[in-house]
Order: structure tokens, then C-alpha cells, then sequence
């Protein structure tokens, strides 16, 4: 019974290590470095999006904070890139003669 036993543990762990033997000659292929380090290139590019959204996020903040303090101060309301970004544009008038 004690034989069995250990050789069911050995075939398991013959089995675990063959497949991550396999696993690790995989990723050393030409096919499997390309594929991780797009892999790394993509969640880079994800997060340095992720990090420009938030620096432009805290940036309007700052800036509404900003104008907020000067119109206190001078009762001039002062017009931020945020408003300029919600405001209709308005058409521009035609040349004459066209």
C-alpha cells in the first residue's frame, strides 16, 4: 500500500513537471516572447492612458479651483477649458462673396 501511495506521487509530480517543463519551453519560443511582451506593452499602454485620464481629470479640478478663488477675489468670472468644452460652439460668419 505504501508503495502505491508513493507512486502515485510520483506520477504526479512527473506530471506537474512535465507540463511546466512544456509551459517554460513555450514561452522561450520566438512565439511565446513576442506574445509576452505584447502582452506588456498593451497594460503599459493601458495604464499610461489610465494615468493621462486621471492627470487630466485632476487638472480641469484644479483649474475650476483656480477660477473659483480669482472670481471670489476679483468678481471677474474668468472662463476655464472645461467651460470652453461644454459651451455650443457658435457658427462663424461667411466671408462675403463666397
Amino acid at each position: 500500500m505504501k508503495r502505491l501511495f508513493w507512486l502515485g506521487i510520483g506520477l504526479a509530480a512527473g506530471a506537474y513537471a512535465t507540463r511546466r517543463a512544456s509551459q517554460a519551453a513555450q514561452n522561450l519560443t520566438p512565439a511565446g516572447l513576442g506574445a509576452n511582451i505584447a502582452d506588456g506593452l498593451r497594460e503599459l499602454g493601458a495604464g499610461l492612458g489610465a494615468f493621462g485620464a486621471e492627470v487630466r481629470a485632476g487638472m480641469m479640478t484644479r483649474e475650476r479651483e483656480l477660477a473659483d478663488l480669482v472670481e471670489r477675489q476679483t468678481g471677474t468670472p474668468v472662463p476655464t477649458l472645461a467651460d470652453a468644452l461644454t459651451e455650443e460652439p457658435t457658427p462663424r460668419a461667411r466671408r462675403a462673396g463666397r
